[in-house]
Formats: structure tokens, C-alpha cells, sequence
């Protein structure tokens, strides 16, 4: 690799990939890949980013895949188990909400 290559993807200490001096993250970007967003679509919806970060960041992803991948795959039961416990904590509440809200729908609508 060159010197002046530029490194497109960084760790957090916290562990989060994100696109190198950005916010975005570099799941948000491998996503909008995988479901077939084009480069220039997910400028659009990421308008901090750069064309070339947006391919590099891609590129960084395939060519680090297994562990890109292993991190998405973390991330998932972590927002899996996230679900679980708020549903746990707040399922009571929650149901109360939708029913009164269910109940306020006037009839015919």
C-alpha cells in the first residue's frame, strides 16, 4: 500500500466502524450496498460523504469482509437483545399506549 493511500474506514475505541472523518457509519453504507443501492444513491442519502469515500468505503468493506461481516453479525444480536429487554421493560406500557390509541380511532375510520 502507498504512503498517500487513504484509509477509508476507522475504528472507534468504542468499537463502531465509521467512514474516516465522518459520523457515518461504515455499517450504514455497507447496507445501503448490499441492498443494491448504486455509489451515487447513497451520496444522496449521505450527503456528508464523498463519491470516492463512498467506493472506498465499499472496497475497504470487501476487502476486509470477514471481519466487517462478524462485526455486522454482532451488531444484529446486540440490537436483537436491545429489542428483547425494551420490549420486557416496556411491553406493559406499550400495550396500554396502542389500546388507548386503538380507542380514540373513531368508529368508521
Amino acid at each position: 500500500m502507498h504512503a498517500d493511500t487513504p484509509i477509508y474506514a476507522t475504528r472507534t475505541p468504542e468499537g463502531v466502524w465509521r467512514i474516516t472523518g465522518t459520523r457515518v457509519s461504515l455499517d450504514s453504507v455497507v447496507h445501503a450496498y448490499w441492498d443494491g443501492r448504486m455509489p451515487e444513491a447513497i451520496v444522496a442519502d449521505f450527503p456528508s460523504l464523498t463519491l470516492e469515500q463512498v467506493h472506498g468505503a465499499i472496497a475497504f468493506y470487501l476487502r476486509n469482509r470477514q471481519e466487517i461481516d462478524k462485526h455486522l453479525e454482532e451488531q444484529d444480536q446486540r440490537w436483537g437483545q436491545f429489542q428483547q429487554e425494551s420490549a420486557k421493560r416496556h411491553g406493559p406500557l406499550l400495550q396500554r399506549i396502542r389500546g388507548e390509541a386503538k380507542s380514540a380511532t373513531p368508529a368508521g375510520s
